[in-house]
């Protein structure tokens, strides 16, 4: 491997914080025994939230950011990888914890990697990336209505902040699963992006970020919510008797505010979804599912690459709010 390579580096002094794109060597690393060239990461809200602070989640410095990435082998002291391996990483507290994405290098523990699916491309493999994962994810938790708890046919699903990077991907995933899904939105220039991507109807955001009753009308059999507070509570009231609603974000608020009456009285079962510590099998077994449930064609529309330093300058924005679909990270650009 090259004896320099670029990273963004964020280093804590006293009060101070910083982030700079600094020329390292693989002396940084410490931990791991396999070296990957890495070929994208992506920009998450967790991303964003350390790229900012830290987050409250990066304990050491200095410290390369990034909690996702797709590349080659280069060196590997592991029996499972060769250099030419294609390999993806999402979660394990990389980018937290351990070197992260934001690099075109990195070394990483072996058990944290699993090998590329052949059937998609290295871009591809990003575009899905946490935010994809955390998708199929919630899918599979909604479905597990079916198939775990044997309970009725799920019919209708929301899908909250559904042009982010887990919204648009869950919308997708769930219409190919044959359901049919509601996308809230506030970005009503989307409607026709959602509608391609499988909703079959798209609402405002508004109408969900209210107070809510402790039950609603029953509308949903599922839920996927990506932002918290007001809406997470406002949908799981609006859930029909053993709904399931996956919850996986808190971009709007991670505060909720609600009763036992839905899990005691209708059943409903809320499911944390935790994309990050999940086993290396069931990651396998997602990554396995990706090439017939994920429509690449129609994400690659909504999709920007940006090298590491405009990663500088966009992180602010999806904090704020102002960013959809996914946000791609080529080091070597």
């Amino acid at each position: 491997m090259s004896e320099k390579f670029k990273a963004i580096v964020l280093n804590q002094s006293d009060e101070k914080f910083s982030r700079e794109i600094q020329n390292l060597d693989k002396g940084f690393f410490k931990t791991g025994d396999v070296f990957v060239k890495i070929d994208y990461s992506s920009l998450n809200y967790k991303d964003a939230l350390i790229l900012k602070n830290g987050g409250k989640l990066v304990k050491e410095y200095p410290h390369i950011p990034g909690i996702d990435f797709v590349g080659k082998v280069v060196e590997s002291e592991s029996k499972n990888f060769t250099p030419g391996d294609e390999v993806v990483l999402t979660g394990c507290r990389v980018g937290e914890i351990y070197p992260g994405g934001y690099s075109q290098f990195v070394k990483v523990k072996s058990e944290l990697l699993v090998k590329k699916p052949k059937l998609i491309s290295s871009k591809n493999a990003m575009i899905l990336g946490t935010a994809g994962i955390t998708s199929l994810l919630c899918a599979f938790a909604i479905k597990a209505r079916e198939e775990l708890f044997l309970g009725e046919k799920v019919k209708d699903v929301l899908v909250t902040g559904a042009t982010g990077g887990v919204g648009c991907i869950a919308v997708m995933v769930l219409s190919k699963m044959g359901y049919n899904v509601t996308a809230a939105t506030g970005k009503k220039d989307k409607e026709d992006f959602l509608k391609k991507l499988g909703a079959v109807a798209v609402i405002d955001r508004k109408e969900l970020d209210v107070e809510s009753r402790p039950l609603d009308k029953g509308l949903w059999d599922g839920v996927v919510d990506t932002v918290g507070g007001k809406i997470l509570a406002k949908a799981i009231s609006n859930t029909k008797p053993n709904g399931i609603v996956a919850a996986c974000g808190l971009a709007s608020n991670y505060k909720l505010n609600t009763t036992v009456m839905p899990f005691i009285i209708r059943g409903v079962k809320l499911w944390g979804i935790d994309s990050v510590m999940i086993s290396k099998k069931r990651r396998e077994f997602i990554w396995s599912q990706v090439a017939n449930l994920v429509d690449f064609n129609l994400l690659e529309k909504n999709v920007k690459v940006v090298n590491l330093e405009e990663l500088l300058n966009v992180f602010p924005s999806m904090l704020k709010g102002e960013t959809s679909g996914r946000i791609l990270i080529d080091p070597n650009k």
